[in-house]
């Protein structure tokens, strides 16, 4: 499983555990090992430029997930197809002051973007209720999952 992560925000992020997170939901997920994953972390500027051209909407976001090979988790019994999962860009400004307001740590918020990131990029939304509260419980579960088996740091 290939993951690379650019950090363009200017903001000291901890790669090593980014990368470990996406490997873990990946696998998880059961996506192929192959499968290919890119995080990009960028400035407030830079992320309100893409929200706008892509989203159509003022100011910066959290997170953006762009799918390129539209794979999906198999379901039991099927084997995991390989391919390009796409990018997931995060801005680390916007999760810093929404961890103040969820109050942990912009690590953490990370994490959870991060994942989220993912599982848009996996087909998983939040458009309709029932989706929204899937797509969350699942984020939460598996970022909980991690956690639980990381190393002390």
């Amino acid at each position: 499983m290939s993951v690379e992560v650019a950090n363009e925000s200017g903001v000291p992020v901890d790669e090593v555990a980014l990368v470990e997170l996406a490997g873990f939901v990946l696998s998880r997920l059961r996506i192929h090992p192959q499968a290919d994953l890119s995080l990009l972390l960028v400035d407030v500027e830079a992320m309100a430029a893409l929200h706008e051209q892509w989203m159509d909407e003022p100011g910066p976001t959290d997170v953006m997930a762009f799918p390129m090979d539209e794979l999906r988790p198999p379901k039991d019994g099927d084997e995991p197809e390989p391919g390009l999962l796409g990018d997931v860009v995060l801005c680390p400004a916007v999760a810093e002051r929404q961890a103040v307001a969820a109050r942990h740590s912009a690590e953490d918020e990370l994490h959870l973007l991060a994942t989220h990131g993912i599982l848009h990029l996996l087909g998983y939304d939040h458009d309709a209720p029932a989706e929204e509260r899937e797509m969350f419980a699942l984020q939460d579960q598996l970022v909980r999952e991690w956690r639980e088996r990381r190393p002390a740091r």
